[in-house]
C-alpha cells in the first residue's frame, strides 16, 4: 500500500508521501537511542509538564485534527472530535497519575528477611524504545494510548502507522515535539509494512505493540519471539451483544446500534453478534433493524450524517464477500446488504443486519469490519453463553440484563478481556483494555497498561 492520503468519501488521492530511505531510518533510531537515555533519567513532574502542553494544544488544534482525520480514513467528524477529546483526557489522566502508578513498592521487611535481606524494593524501570505499529481505525486514539503512558515511564517511542492516515501519523510527532518532549521521544516512521520486521529486530528496539489484524499480529510476535522482545497485542474482535428479558429493551436497542455502527462499523470492539433470547428476540429485531435502516449515510464532514464511508475500498469489498456468503448459504439481510445508490463514489455500505446465521457462513466465525450486525435467536442462558464463546476472538463483551445471578454467570463464564453489562464497551484510561483467545494479550491503559513496558525490578539490600 502508498503511503498517502486518499478520501474515503470520494477515492480521490489527495497526498502522497514517500517512504523514509535506509538512512534516514537509522538516523531515527539512533535519535531514539539517546533520546532514550536522557529521557529515562527525567522526573514524573517534568514529563508530566510536556505531557499536559500535549494535551492543551491537542484541545486547540481539536478541529483541524478532526478534519484530518474524517479526510484520511472516513470516521464521521462528530466521531473524530469526541476522538481528540478523548485523547486529551487521557494525557491528562497519565500525566496525572503515573508517579503513583509506578511508585515503588516496598515489601514487609518480615516478608524478606528469610532471604537475607534487610528490606527490598521493587521498582518500576522504563525497558527503552517501544515500538508501535498502529491501525488507521482511530488513528489518534490507538497512538495516544500507548505514547501517554510509554513516554511517562521513561521509554521513548517509535511510531509505525497505517499507511492511509500518514498526516495523522505526523501530526502526532509535531504534537509531542512542540509539547516540550525532546528530539527523538517520539517519532513517525514513515515506512511499508515490509520494513517493520528489520525495525523490530534492531537491538535497539526493546519491545513492541501493535493494534490490527490477527495476521499482523502473528507476524509480529513471531519476530518478537524470535527476538526474545516483550509484545502488546491488540487483534481482532467479534464481541457479543447479548439481550435477556429483563432487559431494559428500548435501551439496549439504542445502545446496540451505537454498538454496531461506531466508527462506520470498523471498531475491533464493535458488538458485532446479537444474542437474543428468545421471549424479546422479535421486539428486538424489529426496533433495531427499523433503527439501523434509518441511519443516514453519507459525507463524513456532514454533522447529520450516522454512518461514513470505509476506510478501503479492499475494507468494503472484504466486507461484501461476507455478506454475500452468508446471504448465499441461507442468511436473510433484514435491511441493508447492498451499496447505497444515492452514494456511487467512495466507499459507502449500507447498515445491515443479518438473521438466519449458521456455523457454515463465514461470518459466523470471522470479524465484520463494517455496519454489518449478525442477530441470533436463543431459547435460554446456557446457550447465549456456549454461543456468545463460539468465536476465535474474545476481545470484549457485552451483557443486557438487571437479574444479578445472571450477571455472575456471564462474568464468570464469557472468555473475553472484559464485560460491559447494560452498555456498551468502551476503552477509559482508568480500565484495563485487551483481549484473549486471537484477540490478542497484554493489556493497555490503567496502571496494567503502563507497567507492561516497564523493567520490574528487585532492589535487595542485606544487613
Amino acid at each position: 500500500m502508498a503511503i498517502a492520503t486518499v478520501n474515503p468519501a470520494t477515492g480521490e488521492t489527495l497526498k502522497t508521501f514517500q517512504p523514509l530511505n535506509p538512512g534516514e531510518l537509522e538516523d531515527r533510531l539512533v535519535l531514539a537511542e539517546q533520546a532514550y537515555d536522557t529521557h529515562r533519567r527525567t522526573s514524573f513532574a517534568t514529563r508530566a509538564g510536556w505531557l499536559h502542553k500535549a494535551a492543551d494544544l491537542l484541545d486547540a488544534e481539536h478541529d483541524t485534527v478532526a478534519r484530518t482525520m474524517t479526510t484520511e480514513m472516513g470516521k464521521t467528524l462528530v466521531a473524530a472530535r469526541a476522538e481528540v477529546a478523548k485523547c486529551a483526557k487521557t494525557m491528562r489522566w497519565y500525566a496525572d497519575h503515573a508517579a503513583a502508578l509506578l511508585a515503588d513498592e516496598h515489601p514487609d521487611p518480615a516478608d524478606v528477611r528469610d532471604s537475607g535481606a534487610a528490606r527490598a524494593v521493587v521498582r518500576y524501570r522504563p525497558l527503552g524504545v517501544v515500538l508501535a505499529v498502529m491501525p488507521w481505525n482511530f488513528p489518534l486514539w490507538q497512538v495516544v494510548r500507548f505514547a501517554a503512558p510509554t513516554l511517562m515511564a521513561g521509554n521513548t517511542g517509535l511510531l509505525k502507522h497505517a499507511s492511509n492516515v500518514p498526516q495523522t501519523a505526523l501530526y502526532l510527532e509535531e504534537l509531542f515535539r512542540r509539547a516540550g518532549f525532546p528530539a527523538g521521544c517520539f517519532q513517525t516512521l514513515l515506512i511499508g509494512s515490509g520494513a517493520v520486521e528489520g525495525v523490530l529486530r534492531d537491538p535497539r528496539i526493546a519491545a513492541a505493540t501493535l493494534t490490527g489484524s490477527e495476521p499482523a499480529g502473528r507476524a509480529v510476535a513471531s519476530v518478537a519471539g524470535d527476538e526474545i522482545k516483550k509484545t502488546v497485542l491488540e487483534l481482532g474482535g467479534s464481541d457479543p451483544f447479548v439481550v435477556l428479558p429483563s432487559a431494559d429493551l428500548d435501551a439496549a436497542v439504542r445502545v446496540a446500534v451505537t454498538a454496531r455502527v461506531q466508527n462506520n462499523g470498523q471498531s475491533c470492539i464493535a458488538a458485532k453478534r446479537f444474542i437474543l433470547h428468545t421471549d424479546i428476540h422479535d421486539a428486538f429485531a424489529e426496533r433495531f433493524t427499523a433503527a439501523m435502516a434509518a441511519l443516514t449515510v453519507g459525507d463524513p464532514m456532514d454533522e447529520a450524517t450516522d454512518v461514513g464511508p470505509l476506510a478501503s475500498e479492499a475494507g468494503r469489498s472484504d466486507l461484501e464477500e461476507l455478506v454475500d456468503d452468508a446471504v448465499h448459504r441461507g442468511a436473510t439481510a433484514l435491511c441493508g446488504a447492498r451499496r447505497p445508490p444515492q452514494h456511487p463514489a467512495g466507499w459507502f455500505y449500507e447498515p445491515t443486519v443479518l438473521t438466519g446465521i449458521t456455523p457454515e457462513m463465514r461470518i459466523h466465525h470471522e470479524e465484520a469490519f463494517g455496519p454489518v450486525a449478525s442477530v441470533y435467536r436463543v431459547a435460554d442462558l446456557d446457550e447465549a453463553v456456549a454461543l456468545a464463546n463460539d468465536t476465535p476472538f474474545g476481545l470484549s463483551s457485552n451483557a443486557w440484563t438487571r437479574d444479578e445471578a445472571e450477571q455472575d454467570r456471564l462474568a464468570r463464564d464469557l472468555r473475553a478481556g472484559g464485560v460491559y453489562f447494560n452498555g456498551m464497551t468502551a476503552s477509559h484510561p482508568g480500565l484495563p483494555f485487551g483481549g484473549a483467545k486471537r484477540s490478542g494479550y497484554g493489556r493497555e491503559l490503567s496502571g496494567h497498561g503502563i507497567r507492561e513496558f516497564c523493567n520490574v525490578t528487585t532492589l535487595w539490600y542485606g544487613p
